[in-house]
C-alpha cells in the first residue's frame, strides 16, 4: 500500500497495461492520494473485498481480460454508489460497449488515451457522488 495520508482520497487504477497502471497510480501518489494499479477487473474486486480498500475514485480501462471495464464499473456503481467512476480505453471498439451500457442505464464518464495526468488530477479534485 501507498505511503500517504491517511484521510487521502484513494483511487483504484485498472489497466492490463502494467506500465499505464503503474504509472498513473504514481501519479495520484505523487499528488498525496492513496493510490493503487492493479491489472485486471478481477484483481481490484478482490483488493476491495478482501482488504475492504473501498476507492473513492476507481479508473478503469475498458478492454480488460476476463471482466471488462465496463461490466466492473456496473458492479462498483451498484456495491459503492459514492465510488466516482471514470473509463478509459485507446481502442475504437470501445463506444459499442459504452453504448449498450447506456442502453441498460449505466452512463459513465469516458476518456481516451493517452490521458494527461493534469486532467486525471482534475477529476479526482472534482467532489465525490453524494458529496
Amino acid at each position: 500500500m501507498s505511503q500517504t495520508d491517511a484521510n487521502a482520497r484513494k483511487v483504484l487504477v485498472v489497466d492490463d497495461e502494467r506500465v499505464i497502471a503503474d504509472t498513473l497510480a504514481q501519479i495520484f501518489v505523487n499528488a498525496g492520494y492513496d493510490a493503487l494499479a492493479v491489472y485486471s477487473a478481477e484483481e481490484g474486486l478482490r483488493l476491495i473485498t478482501d482488504f475492504h480498500w473501498i476507492p473513492d475514485l476507481a479508473i478503469l480501462d475498458v478492454h480488460l481480460p476476463g471482466m471488462n471495464g465496463i461490466d466492473l464499473a456496473i458492479r462498483l456503481n451498484a456495491e459503492y454508489p459514492t465510488c466516482r467512476l471514470t473509463l478509459f480505453s485507446g481502442e475504437t471498439a470501445t463506444a459499442e460497449l459504452v453504448e449498450r451500457a447506456l442502453g441498460n442505464g449505466h452512463r459513465f464518464e469516458v476518456l481516451g488515451k493517452p490521458v494527461h495526468p493534469s486532467e486525471l488530477l482534475e477529476l479526482a479534485s472534482k467532489p465525490l457522488p453524494g458529496s
